[in-house]
């Protein structure tokens, strides 16, 4: 299978300071290299919520230095999964993509409490993900 060209996937949501982060931040953990992992957000925040990174944190995976990306029509072009989170019409579409919507709470303004569930739930769909792409999950 290394000769198979890696998957691409690009999680976008409006300010890339919250779920899209979490959602790159699994799939780069679990997917231990094997698929190429980008996030970015339509009008991206000056930092990562700082919520976010602690409930990240908290499961063993440092988003600390990550900063909030623009996005790109070259990052959805690059991409052959986009996964959007709450960026509405801001994302542009490219014939050939795979598209999927992800409604998840918006952990804007929450504390780490109500991050947690929100974390959870991005962990069990990149998992999911990783499997429809034939990927194993890493620990």
């Amino acid at each position: 299978m290394s000769d198979s060209p890696k998957h691409s996937v690009l999680f976008v949501c409006v300010h890339n300071a919250g779920r899209s982060q979490m959602g790159a931040a699994f799939l780069a953990h679990l997917g231990a290299g094997r698929v190429e992992v980008r996030s970015a957000g339509s009008a991206p925040a000056e930092t990562v919520n700082p919520a976010v990174v602690e409930a990240m944190r908290e499961v063993g995976i440092d988003i600390a230095t990550q900063t909030p990306k623009l996005l790109t029509t070259d990052a959805v072009q690059a991409s052959d999964v986009v996964i959007t989170m709450g960026c509405g019409d801001a994302c542009p579409v490219f014939p050939g993509k795979r598209y999927l919507d992800w409604k998840l709470d918006d952990p804007a303004g929450q504390g780490v409490d109500a991050v947690r569930p929100i974390r959870d739930e991005i962990e069990r769909r990149v998992r999911e993900l990783l499997a429809e792409l034939g990927v194993e999950a890493g620990a």
